[in-house]
């Protein structure tokens, strides 16, 4: 009798659970909202993904008036008023109409923090349960993730949503699975598992079967927008769905750094880098560079400024400014080099206005914003000769040249040089041409390749 009681307990408890959360999509997927929720689970991180949900909110606005913006965030200090206010003030970005808000509480199930090995995949399941919680507080018709959680998506098919996704960067890449298989030491291979064959077969296996399971979840979206060519060749590549992928520029505030004037000041050259002091931005061989660069430079030259303009999210990114604090030190050039955490945005447009380049050195950056930031603000940009900025970015204009990309550190100082001794004339002339593609990738650009992608998705919708 006994035996009858635990079969039966095994066999209905795991049914009558698969009935709950049955009864429960079926539920919320007839009382969908006439909405598009907006999975942004940070809407306080201040950087270009932020810019991209704002902007996209007010699209959406723009497109369809009658459809309701809901915000997906773990932010408890977010309320609609503070949100519409943060986009205008932080960004200027003027939504139509204050969005509404959807609290999140288990949002320490995507932090990083949260998972101390096999993080893509601890944080990648852990937005599995977060889009849970959203989806069954608040269903929409549609859902639209700006953050780059693609596991959420067959949830959000689940729940009877037509899924649209703006895709800042691919979660895996064949470059990555690349480095692991060259034991190359980076930010995300640690060098203890570089130097072990064991370990990088291992962790190649792992890669390999994230890529399947990442090319699975990501085909159910009915839309796929992304921000450049390196990024869409990607995507193509891992989604197999290149029918539904469309390029979209991310929005830069491109028109009020184009009204700087392109003249400088050339007794202290200014060099800019604008980047949240996170590892894979690389600013230490910025430093490196800038090092390199002033011992090269002869006496009758100014000495330049190297300015560092970043946010720091958490403590490890303090951690990180410190340790560049003091690497100035031991490299003897603390005297010149600035540090500036947490800017106002007038106070980076007046640093911008002074700089006559810009350097960003991250490998595989997938767009880069500020190096748009700079060539529009008349900066002459030395950007990593990769991804986003080789791609689409720092490419001729009308056959003028418009920045430098370069690898090494030995390359990021010679382009240093080359800007600080350039003649005047020539100077003005690489910094137009700059001015003029970063036309390119304007705000307003944004708003129509969004609508543009959008439509049909909307239109054909039941």
């Amino acid at each position: 009798m006994i035996n009858q009681i635990l079969l039966w307990s095994l066999i209905t408890l795991p049914l009558t659970t698969i009935l709950l959360f049955a009864s429960k999509i079926l539920n919320r997927r007839r009382n969908k909202r006439r909405a598009v929720g907006f999975f942004h689970p940070y809407t306080n991180d201040g950087g270009g993904g932020e810019r991209v949900l704002w902007c996209a909110v007010k699209s959406i606005q723009e497109q369809s008036p009658d459809l309701d913006s809901v915000i997906f965030t773990g932010d408890h200090d977010a309320s609609s008023q503070s949100l519409m206010s943060r986009a205008t003030d932080r960004f200027g970005v003027h939504l139509l109409s204050p969005p509404k808000v959807v609290h999140l509480n288990k949002r320490k199930w995507i932090e990083e923090t949260t998972y101390p090995h096999f993080t893509m995949i601890g944080q990648s399941l852990g937005s599995v349960y977060l889009s849970w919680e959203a989806l069954t507080k608040f269903t929409p018709l549609y859902y639209f993730d700006t953050s780059g959680y693609a596991f959420t998506y067959p949830i959000a098919r689940l729940f009877g949503c037509k899924v649209i996704c703006y895709t800042h960067y691919p979660t895996i890449s064949s470059d990555m699975i690349s480095r692991v298989c060259h034991r190359a030491s980076m930010y995300n291979n640690d060098a203890s598992i570089a130097k072990s064959t064991w370990l990088s077969r291992c962790k190649i296996i792992y890669y390999i079967v994230f890529s399947w399971m990442y090319g699975m979840v990501g085909s159910c979206a009915h839309l796929v927008m992304v921000n450049s060519s390196w990024t869409q060749s990607h995507i193509e590549k891992l989604w197999r769905i290149p029918e539904r992928i469309r390029r979209v520029y991310p929005p830069c505030d491109t028109s009020g750094l184009q009204a700087l004037p392109l003249e400088r000041s050339v007794e202290t050259p200014k060099i800019i880098s604008v980047a949240q002091f996170r590892p894979e931005k690389a600013h230490g061989l910025q430093l490196e560079a800038f090092s390199v660069a002033i011992k090269k430079l002869g006496e009758d030259w100014p000495r330049p400024k190297l300015q560092f303009v970043g946010s720091c999210r958490n403590k490890s990114d303090e951690e990180r400014l410190q340790n560049l604090k003091e690497k100035a030190v031991q490299l003897n050039i603390y005297e010149d080099v600035e540090f500036h955490e947490n800017l106002m945005y007038r106070d980076l447009v007046r640093l911008l206005g002074g700089a006559v380049a810009g350097i960003h050195s991250m490998i595989d950056e997938h767009f880069g914003i500020s190096v748009v930031e700079f060539m529009a603000a008349g900066a002459i940009p030395i950007a990593h000769n990769s991804a986003g900025p080789k791609m689409d970015i720092v490419l001729d204009e009308d056959g003028q040249q418009t920045g430098f990309l370069a690898q090494t550190i030995d390359e990021y100082a010679n382009a240093i040089l080359n800007i600080i001794t350039m003649p005047e004339a020539e100077r003005l002339k690489i910094a137009t041409a700059a001015r003029r593609r970063a036309n390119r990738f304007s705000e307003q650009r944004f708003y129509d390749d969004l609508k543009a992608a959008i439509r049909p998705v909307m239109c054909h919708s039941s």
